[in-house]
């Protein structure tokens, strides 16, 4: 991923430093187990732990010649051990360093980003809390259907970050294995017990049956679940660009002091971010394909994942990584402007209660198609004349000859779309 869209801490878990360091971690593991089992000489397995190293460049370097990563990094780690490396890798195969390594920047990864959704929850919370009762209009179809409140609209996001902080729990869990079994996976050449001491050793599970490769499986529902949250993402960002529409400007994002919006326009205050965590999420979820034909590998192994993956791990997780900060961000300082709502929620004239008049004629005996036909007819002329809806109503005598004023009036009480906040709240955030 480039730059403008890394963070550090989450970079660094791809860097080749870290790569090279978590291979020799395995190695040095594997070569304790060993010991520990009479396999090999304790002494070797202390020069592995003592005096075992690498240099990138000279790693590098050997890589150009036999064009094999694994075998550049054990031949330079040898060149640090001494003549004790003979017995270092021993009985392991390359997929067996490298699957175990993925997995465990895999798992630090998901660490980070179920630390990003945290900070999301933390702020959409505070912000739905805020404005638990502010009023606003509620749309299907982009077009205004009842009153609801912002602080509801923010609450279904924090719902939908709930669930993705459960996805990803999940995720990490499933691909949180470790792979020390040899050519084909059958442990011929190295104790099943090896594996297991590695496995603990790196805070992970034994992969139950390795065929040389940890099966893709894994892998392609940890990126599917990075596109599901990446989607989440975009649909708040979606959310947030559609309310600072000119003509609805509900919320917008922040606007800092200097800040400009367009080259041309020195008027503009455009919703950037948002707009640019649309297309991060987009690009999270072109990752996701290649994960699932990632798990149709040759007999027991291929190595046609392996360029994916040396894309898709470090790019998918910074990007997602960097879209859950940044959205954290926009929740926070979210400029929300309750007048500009309660302005927009009275512009079609009261169409908005349209339901309790209909509701109202049915309980007060008339039969609902007939029913639907008179609130509907009242609703067009308001559609189309401007008219008001409650005056509407109270000169057509089809619904005064079955309702009072008063109960025409009553219709028209905001409150009644409210009533029910604390029991969504409490269902959402809890009873505390």
């Amino acid at each position: 991923m480039i730059p403008r869209y890394s963070r550090p801490e989450m970079t660094r878990i791809w860097e080749p430093e870290t790569r090279f360091r978590i291979w020799l971690r395995i190695e040095t593991y594997a070569a304790e187990a060993m010991a520990e089992l009479g396999l090999i000489p304790k002494h070797a397995a202390d020069a592995v732990r003592n005096r075992g190293g690498f240099d990138i460049a000279r790693i590098d370097e050997i890589e150009r010649e036999v064009k094999h990563d694994v075998i550049a990094f054990l031949t330079s780690v040898a060149e640090h051990v001494g003549p004790e490396a003979r017995f270092l890798h021993a009985g392991l195969t390359s997929s067996d360093v490298l699957d175990t390594c993925f997995n465990v920047q895999l798992v630090e990864a998901a660490d980070l980003l179920i630390a990003d959704i945290d900070a999301l929850l933390a702020a959409l919370k505070a912000r739905a809390f805020e404005h638990k009762d502010t009023l606003t209009v509620g749309r299907s179809h982009g077009v205004h259907a009842e009153p609801t409140t912002f602080g509801l609209k923010l609450a279904v996001a924090y719902a939908e970050f709930a669930r993705a902080r459960e996805r990803l729990l999940h995720a990490r869990e499933e691909v949180a294995t470790c792979a020390i079994s040899g050519a084909v996976g059958t442990f011929a050449h190295v104790d099943p017990r090896v594996e297991a001491y590695v496995a603990k050793k790196l805070g992970l599970r034994v992969e139950p049956i390795s065929t040389q490769v940890v099966p893709r499986d894994r892998h392609a529902m940890y990126f599917a679940t990075l596109g599901v949250v990446a989607s989440s993402v975009e649909r708040l960002a979606t959310e947030i660009r559609h309310l600072q529409r000119t003509e609805v400007l509900e919320a917008e994002e922040y606007f800092s002091p200097g800040q400009k919006g367009s080259s041309a326009m020195p008027h503009k205050r455009n919703p950037v971010l948002s707009e640019n965590l649309t297309g991060l999420a987009r690009v999270v979820r072109a990752y996701v394909m290649p994960a699932l034909e990632d798990v149709a590998l040759w007999h027991e192994r291929d190595i046609s994942h392996s360029s994916v993956e040396r894309v898709i791990g470090p790019d998918a997780t910074i990007a997602l990584d960097f879209a859950l900060s940044r959205l954290s961000g926009i929740v926070k300082d979210l400029l929300v402007y309750p007048e500009r709502m309660r302005l927009n929620l009275d512009c079609l004239g009261g169409l908005i209660h349209s339901q309790r008049v209909l509701l109202a004629l049915t309980e007060a005996g008339v039969p609902r198609e007939e029913a639907y036909r008179i609130v509907q007819r009242n609703a067009m002329s308001v559609w189309q004349d401007g008219a008001d809806f409650l005056e509407a109503l109270l000169a057509d005598k089809d619904v005064t000859k079955v309702l009072s004023p008063e109960q025409i009036r009553a219709q028209f009480d905001l409150g009644y779309h409210t009533k029910h906040v604390d029991t969504i709240f409490a269902r959402v955030f809890g009873t505390k």
